[in-house]
């Protein structure tokens, strides 16, 4: 089966002031005149000027390698020797430049031909698989952690040394010899369908969920390039690193393969000069064009914070890249366009891949994450015998208390306002030890409310829109029983106002406790009905039905009420409520109050949806997204005073 390679890279520069990461997408021909590329993205250390330095060197002493000996029989020697050669690139300078002295950088770097990948890695950069919606790391993990990780899974565990940081690298490109380079013997074989992420470490602040989801329903490769560095964004870490990715989408061939290009005079192996690394850094994107048109010998493009593009004018607070190689018989390379690569290859079943894993933490939490883990174990076995002791009684006076209270306000310009459920008072546990950003579990007292029975659907919110004169959102044509969504946080709180003086009521969103109070259902379990995901009991990406349509929301009310008789409090659609986000519960309110302060730019979402995978539809589960921005999967939920 013929194969086409779709390529896009991003890049921001996190909450630093510079960029010290470099990638380069570049055109190669295979021996059999086929179209085939080559991807490196490196990541500089040593501060503003020697990582910068640093990445972009070894980016082009290993390109420079490749070019001058592609194609080969042996590509994992060339990617290896690529490798030596971009580390002896920054010996030399060192020596001549002392002042440069510890710069260094991690490389991935992957040559796609034919339907395989190889791939050469040193550090803690990743390359990425996403197949049949898993996520699997296929390149070494050469940090600390990764090294205690291999040796449990080889059944020899290593007691961690007292003070060592998971984080810490145990291999780099500094110049001095690499202690470990990833470079398997054999390609992997690629299937249509596939999704290739090569990223620096700044990626990790996502967790395995969301990389999953941006990928599924990102349509091209620089739609989910630039969705993956906005999420990135939006988490907002305080210390968030700089961040790159290039994706390459695999699809089934639909053109006829190029015809080869002439075969271009073998690249110099002379050593990058600071002369030749600043003139690339400094061409623009016309002076790219300009050459390319010109059909002149192609010039690897160093993706930087000095290259000026076009996408430069988004509103972005950080810096964003857009990069796309295309091929034809000439070689063409084209700045914001779609690119095909059409090669052949036969298809393998897939290697040995991992169940995707929602909560991956970023370096500014992991520390946190690593200390608060042993005090979930013992909370854990707590809470598991309370919940067995709790079986043994009926737990249904909750249930009817709430399930069998109902109340639906007439509105004043006709018609009926949502169905409302009456929940009881009480007192319980919010939060959780498994994320730092959930923590720490406090005891909250709630006050009777009522709350809507079911997300506010299509038609409910289109009668507030037409009477407040204010355009209807995009649903994607669904009906009006579905849950309303591309709304924001405004939208979301004018509507509860609008019902507020149609009623004669007090309407308003949820605070962040009575969310959670809700959508517990009474329960001290993770999900309402239990501690693990149960088929049929919420509609989300990973873990519910796979069966599902998990590119849409269903109908509100699809599955089976919680206990207090409150429907799709887990997946679906997630839902704002009123709260500004904190990063934590460190003063929040120990009652049902509205924890202001904070970000308020940001405002709590809650409830996990129909792309969110299984872990994120947990009751304590949190997150965070722009008040002014709408999103195809956040709707509302409205509550009303006693």
């Amino acid at each position: 089966m013929a194969l086409e390679f779709e390529l896009a890279g991003s890049q921001i520069d996190g909450a630093r002031d510079y960029q010290e990461d470099a990638f380069l997408i570049t055109h190669l021909t295979d021996a059999n005149g086929n179209p085939s590329a080559l991807v490196i993205i490196a990541d500089g250390m040593g501060g503003h000027a020697a990582g910068n330095v640093a990445s972009n060197m070894a980016v082009q002493a290993f390109n420079k390698h490749v070019s001058a000996n592609y194609p080969s029989e042996n590509i994992a020697e060339i990617l290896e020797n690529a490798v030596v050669k971009a580390n002896n690139s920054i010996k030399e300078t060192v020596a001549e430049t002392p002042a440069l002295s510890g710069m260094g950088c991690t490389m991935v770097a992957a040559i796609l031909e034919e339907g395989k990948l190889w791939w050469a890695s040193v550090g803690d950069s990743h390359c990425y698989l996403v197949r049949n919606r898993e996520l699997t790391k296929k390149n070494a993990d050469h940090s600390y952690g990764g090294f205690l990780d291999r040796m449990e899974a080889d059944g020899t565990p290593v007691e961690a040394e007292p003070g060592l940081s998971r984080n810490m690298l145990m291999s780099a490109v500094t110049g001095d010899d690499i202690n470990e380079i990833d470079v398997p013997s054999t390609a992997f074989e690629l299937e249509a369908g596939d999704k290739i992420l090569l990223c620096s470490d700044g990626l990790d602040t996502l967790s395995s969920g969301k990389i999953i989801q941006y990928s599924d329903w990102s349509d091209s490769p620089k739609e989910c390039a630039d969705a993956l560095m906005e999420a990135v964004e939006e988490a907002n870490m305080p210390r968030q690193d700089n961040t790159t990715a290039v994706v390459v989408n695999v699809k089934e061939s639909t053109a006829v393969a190029a015809p080869a290009p002439a075969a271009a005079e073998p690249a110099s192996e002379e050593p990058v000069t600071e002369d030749i690394l600043e003139a690339t850094s400094e061409m623009s994107v016309e002076d790219i064009a300009a050459e390319n048109e010109a059909n002149e010998p192609e010039v690897p493009i160093v993706a930087e914070t000095p290259v000026q593009t076009e996408f430069d004018s988004f509103e972005q607070p950080k810096s964003k890249t857009g990069l796309f190689i295309g091929i034809a018989a000439a070689i063409v390379i084209i700045i914001g366009a779609g690119v095909f690569f059409t090669m052949g290859g036969e298809q393998q079943p897939d290697q040995e891949t991992f169940a995707v894993e929602d909560e991956l933490e970023s370096e500014s939490t992991a520390e946190a994450i690593v200390e608060e883990d042993a005090a979930e174990e013992f909370i854990e076995v707590e809470e598991e015998t309370v919940a067995v002791e709790e079986e043994k009684k009926p737990e249904v006076a909750i249930a009817e208390t709430s399930s069998e209270k109902t109340i639906q306000d007439n509105l004043k310009s006709g018609g009926k306002g949502p169905l409302m459920v009456w929940i009881p008072a009480g007192d319980f546990i919010m939060g959780s030890n498994k994320q730092s950003t959930e923590g720490p579990k406090h005891s909250v007292s709630i006050r009777k409310f009522a709350v809507s029975a079911k997300e506010i659907s299509i038609s409910e919110y289109n009668k507030y829109a037409a009477a407040a004169g204010v355009k209807s959102p995009k649903t994607k044509g669904l009906g009006p029983e579905f849950p309303v969504f591309n709304v924001t946080w405004d939208d979301a709180y004018n509507y509860s106002k609008w019902l507020s003086r149609e009623t004669g009521e007090k309407y308003r969103l949820l605070s962040e406790s009575e969310w959670e109070y809700v959508a517990s259902g009474g329960k001290k379990t993770p999900f309402w009905w239990g501690y693990e995901m149960e088929k049929n009991k919420a509609h989300c990406f990973l873990g519910c039905n796979q069966e599902l349509n998990t590119s849409i929301p269903m109908k509100a009310g699809s599955f089976e009420p919680n206990p207090f008789g409150v429907f799709d409090t887990q997946g679906n659609i997630s839902e704002w409520v009123h709260d500004c986000w904190h990063d934590n519960y460190k003063g929040a309110p120990t009652d049902e109050s509205v924890w202001e302060g904070g970000d308020c730019t940001l405002r709590v979402v809650r409830g996990g949806a129909f792309i969110s995978p299984e872990q994120s539809l947990r009751t304590a589960s949190r997150d965070k997204y722009k008040s002014n921005s709408s999103y195809e999967f956040i709707g509302i939920r409205v509550a009303r005073e006693d």
